[in-house]
């Protein structure tokens, strides 16, 4: 691959990050702050949060066998991903490609920031091909994304075809793994020292049922995460936060009850759709979801809304026509959702 200093923006590179009263001081002895302009009151509230989360890093890097150096936390995995944009692509000049269909933010990202984005088609089993997808790419290329398991598809990408991504582009490979929990395939990260260039994405939205949270996950080697953390928000991961994923990290067990079940009812949901008169097809998953094509997406999404039940209608999507995207809920939600549409005609 490109060294680190070609593929990140120059501006960044020579960038001194701003230095926060709690980057000068780390200590834990001290018992008066009169150095941040905090107000004194309201403990413990006032104070400003360890701006890089070391101790919910430490816990974090133990469960997932990372070193802190190697961690970034950002507000959801969406802070990441705008941040590898914002350090290295040059607005107006380079460009990022990404598996079609996929996660939307990616996209959304790139024109913020002002960077063309490459779509590459997957088949027709939601599979890409690392030829076509490097085919895509010109020296001007420097970020590719994937996701898998894959959003709204559901299924994961074949490995072989990852690593062969991986192996031959010169740019940064962001691998979001956001729904990695629920799959059977092992998570990028045991390989993570293998490849330079790789950037994992991971979350606490999903399988960590701690969405409201907004904490997600960036593993990468020590000198990628030491540039998003140049360009990030002092204080980007606030207190209450940090707090709550470190409970979370401390009952992780409780975690892995949640996956079995929600697997187990992904099965179930999925078996009782195909049954379905309504239903056309329900496409294999990997994740916490399933997509499934329907006769009519439009007119039952807005049956199931009359129900008071929300699913995702992915009907304008590539390779999506009448789809729907159920999410696998409670098994009493998930009898309810089965129950309407038994009634749909």
């Amino acid at each position: 691959m490109k060294t680190l200093q070609e593929l990140t923006r120059p501006n960044i590179w020579k960038l001194k990050p701003y230095s926060s009263a709690r980057d000068e001081y780390k200590g834990a002895a001290a018992s008066v702050f009169l150095d941040a302009n905090e107000n004194p009151y309201n403990l413990p509230h006032n104070r400003y949060p360890d701006p890089l989360q070391y101790e919910l890093k430490k816990d974090l890097g133990k469960l997932k066998k990372a070193a802190p150096e190697n961690i970034f936390l950002g507000n959801g995995s969406d802070e990441a991903i705008d941040l590898v944009f914002r350090a290295f692509c040059e607005p107006g000049k380079d460009n990022a490609v990404a598996i079609d269909p996929t996660y939307g933010m990616y996209q959304v990202c790139a024109e913020v920031n002002d960077v063309e984005y490459r779509k590459v088609l997957l088949d027709e089993h939601f599979q890409f091909s690392a030829d076509k997808l490097l085919a895509a790419t010109d020296d001007r290329t420097k970020l590719i994304f994937l996701c898998s398991p894959n959003n709204p598809t559901g299924n994961d990408l074949l490995r072989s075809e990852i690593e062969k991504v991986l192996n031959n582009f010169e740019g940064l490979v962001i691998l979001d793994e956001a729904y990695s929990d629920f799959s059977e395939a092992p998570s990028f990260l045991a390989s993570l020292k293998e490849y330079p260039n790789l950037v994992i994405l991971q979350t606490f939205s999903k399988a960590w049922g701690c969405a409201a949270i907004r904490l997600g996950m960036a593993f990468a080697s020590e000198e990628i995460i030491s540039i998003l953390n140049k360009i990030k928000y002092p204080y980007n991961v606030n207190q209450l936060t940090q707090q709550q994923a470190i409970q979370m990290l401390h009952k992780h067990y409780e975690i892995d009850r949640w996956v079995k079940a929600l697997k187990e009812e992904r099965k179930e949901l999925e078996n009782a759709f195909a049954e379905l008169p309504c239903v056309l097809e329900v496409f294999p998953s990997d994740a916490n979801f399933f997509l499934a094509r329907v006769t009519d997406a439009v007119k039952i999404y807005n049956y199931l809304v009359g129900e008071g039940i929300i699913v995702r209608n992915r009907h304008n999507i590539s390779l999506c026509c009448n789809c729907l995207r159920v999410t696998v809920g409670t098994r009493a939600e998930n009898g309810k959702l089965v129950e309407a549409l038994k009634k749909y005609k």
